[in-house]
């Protein structure tokens, strides 16, 4: 067994934070993590980004993992992990709101398995964020079930950013992920990398900064 026997594994887990305060932050980042990684590895992006302004908050998964199987597995087969990754990033979201921090100066962001969940919590809950940034990740589900996802994104600049070839992360789902976001309202730019294998470069990080910068410009 991936959790303990809960029907909210991640309730409880540590959240890491770098950076500002959320009440004297510009822009507030929730970082997710990948499988097998942890909260502390994920916020090592906050210095390659580097921008001191925002406020970084990263969670940690219960024995770190967010969904046991595939993202690609049906839904049920990764429940109750991802009810309850999902219920943990609507929290933060609520938290950074209460500080005083508006959707729109909030970017969502995560690698691999973090990735993936970013991407399905945007979907699920469509508004205009301050940016949505997918390294190596697609929406969630063994197909892209369009009926599960409505509302507008308002131009949310939403990136997504993968390898032609990555053995977790077929690329035609990153096109998929892509095409839902632009019918939901976002600004999209996509960016597949030949060789790139399932990892971040920097060309990813230059775009994860254009989307801090433009959160932090309207300020």
């Amino acid at each position: 067994m991936i959790f303990d026997n809960t029907s909210d594994p991640h309730q409880g887990q540590p959240i890491l934070e770098k950076g500002k305060n959320l009440e004297d932050a510009a822009a507030a980042v929730i970082l997710v993590h990948g499988r097998g990684a942890s909260a502390q590895s994920i916020l090592t992006l906050a210095g390659e980004v580097d921008r001191p302004e925002a406020a970084w908050l990263a969670p940690q998964a219960a024995n770190y993992t967010w969904y046991p199987f595939s993202f690609l597995a049906p839904i049920e087969q990764n429940e109750p992990g991802l009810t309850s990754a999902l219920g943990l990033l609507s929290e933060l979201v609520a938290r950074v709101e209460e500080a005083g921090l508006p959707k729109d100066k909030i970017v969502l962001a995560g690698f691999s398995q973090g990735a993936c969940l970013s991407l399905e919590f945007a979907a699920r809950n469509p508004a205009r964020y301050g940016g949505v940034v997918a390294l190596s990740g697609g929406v969630i589900g063994p197909e892209l079930d369009d009926a599960r996802y409505s509302g507008d994104m308002a131009k949310t600049p939403v990136f997504l950013g993968c390898s032609d070839h990555d053995h977790h992360i077929p690329e035609e789902r990153v096109h998929e992920s892509a095409a839902l976001f632009e019918r939901l309202g976002a600004r999209v730019v996509k960016k597949i990398y030949p060789g790139l294998g399932h990892t971040i470069n920097e060309d990813e990080i230059g775009h994860f900064r254009n989307i801090m910068d433009g959160v932090i410009e309207r300020s």
